[in-house]
């Protein structure tokens, strides 16, 4: 396991605030409760951060014909419904909301050409909220197969997560597992599929990015 980049001022700040405030409080004499409260309070947003930011070390399934999950989670949508950004067409939405206690990381679920990209600017609904695919800040990712197929990856922010990480580049190749990005603090992932997407997963089912095959698509 290690520590994604996104986090490490993070924890910097966080832990400078544990070990300063705890001994400026000694060195002023305060009660021992209270260095007891302040000290335990700052260790705890450092252990919380320390847990949100973590990446566990995973060897991706890969695979022509699979189509990986993109995020840590639990699958809250499986619908189809007209994709209206880019797409422009029927097409399967799987959704998987990711609560502040799942891996962060966002995984590429297939490999291909990334041909197009689009960070929205937003709200901030709760991210399982029906209309947060459209109205909340989100970034839209399309990557062409070599087989023409499109998947649409949709990173979505919800009330916690305030910024959403991409390290997409458009028209450049990328591999089934490699990574696609990094939501803070709570957030969703939508997938859009083909219709002759054999669909694996079902409602509720806890999910790994990288790991979990969303669907089969030949």
């Amino acid at each position: 396991m290690s520590i994604h980049r996104e986090g490490r001022t993070w924890l910097i700040v966080s832990f400078i605030l544990w070990i300063g405030v705890s001994t400026i409080l000694y060195l002023l004499h305060a009660p021992a409760i209270i260095i007891a409260i302040m000290s335990g309070l700052l260790g705890l947003v450092f252990l919380i951060l320390l847990q949100f930011f973590r990446v566990p070390h995973r060897i991706p399934k890969t695979g022509d014909d699979i189509i990986l999950c993109p995020a840590d989670g639990k699958v809250v949508v499986i619908e189809k419904t007209i994709e209206s950004e880019y797409l422009k067409e029927e097409v399967i939405q799987i959704s998987v909301f990711m609560s502040p206690f799942n891996v962060h990381k966002n995984w590429y679920p297939v490999s291909g050409e990334v041909e197009y990209y689009q960070y929205h600017p937003g709200k901030y609904l709760v991210a399982w909220h029906p209309k947060s695919s459209i109205e909340n800040e989100r970034s839209t990712t399309v990557i062409r197969r070599k087989d023409g197929k499109k998947i649409l990856v949709r990173q979505i922010a919800g009330i916690l997560a305030r910024k959403i990480c991409s390290y997409v580049k458009v028209n450049t190749q990328v591999n089934q597992g490699d990574e696609l990005g990094f939501i803070k603090f709570g957030s969703r992932i939508d997938l859009f599929l083909p219709l002759e997407a054999d669909i694996k997963v079902s409602l509720n089912q806890s999910v790994k990015g990288s790991e979990t095959i969303i669907a089969v698509l030949k």
